[in-house]
């Protein structure tokens, strides 16, 4: 009998054991003697599937040799809550491309490029799809506006790592921290500009950044207390989506997995 609480369970014995064996990790870190007498398993039991667990990156080791929860997780839960970005990034976009009449687009950091995650062209009728950047897209984070608030407020050792080779240096990383936006070249279509702002979700993280971009003569046009209000505008209501989307607790399923919607 284990003495872990199961939020989970399956009725599939050994999913069930390694969900016990995660539960205990997800509250802190747990040597092995820990996961067994939490867990209830057997020694060779516990062991045995911790360290499939770990083979598969669902957990790993810190420098104690306790058992955490590994990379794979991580990276899962990163692509759940882009896949919620790109969803609800479309309507911010429509309307800022409405307010400005420039492309704007949600783009995020992975390793060492930025990649196109929405864009406006998307929900623009009559586009044809015919967007500069279309999702997707992805370019060096080296340069450029958007790399410069991709990586402004990263922890200390991923702007050591994102300076190298890039464009720019920690000063004006600092200064875009400061003031909390950057104007500059955009990667992603050359000779036009971008004005590109962070996108945080509620305890504060920078998980993308939103830009509108154009022509330099064109986005002297709109004057930069209104562009700015607009687009920071903009980066709040999305932050604001993606931390509604990330509670918003899931709808009830009946019988072979359809929503009360009859969708799957």
């Amino acid at each position: 009998m284990t003495t872990a609480t199961r939020e989970w369970a399956s009725g599939v014995g050994v999913l069930d054991k390694a969900s016990a064996l995660l539960e205990i990790v997800e509250q802190a870190p747990a040597p092995l003697s820990e996961l067994v007498s939490r867990s209830g398993l057997a020694r060779p039991t516990a062991y045995r599937i911790a360290v499939a667990l770990e083979r598969l990156g669902l957990l790993t080791r810190d420098s104690h040799g306790r058992f955490v929860l590994g990379p794979r997780l991580g990276t899962l839960a990163v692509e759940a809550r882009y896949d919620r970005l790109a969803r609800a990034a479309a309507p911010v976009l429509a309307e800022l491309h409405a307010a400005t009449g420039l492309e704007a687009r949600v783009l995020r950091r992975r390793g060492r490029v930025q990649i196109c995650v929405a864009t406006s062209a998307d929900g623009v009728a009559g586009s044809g799809g015919t967007e500069k950047a279309p999702v997707g897209t992805a370019r060096p984070v080296t340069a450029g506006a958007v790399a410069l608030v991709l990586l402004a407020w990263e922890d200390p050792e991923e702007i050591y790592h994102g300076l190298r080779g890039a464009r720019f240096t920690a000063g004006q990383l600092s200064q875009v921290r400061r003031r909390g936006w950057a104007r500059g070249a955009d990667v992603m279509v050359p000779g036009e500009v971008a004005y590109a702002v962070p996108v945080r979700i509620g305890d504060g993280r920078v998980v993308a950044a939103l830009s509108v971009s154009g022509t330099p003569s064109r986005m002297d046009l709109i004057p930069s207390r209104r562009l700015g209000a607009a687009v920071f505008d903009s980066a709040a209501e999305l932050g604001d989506a993606l931390q509604r989307a990330h509670t918003a607790p899931a709808a009830p399923r009946g019988r072979y997995g359809r929503t009360a919607s009859g969708t799957r």
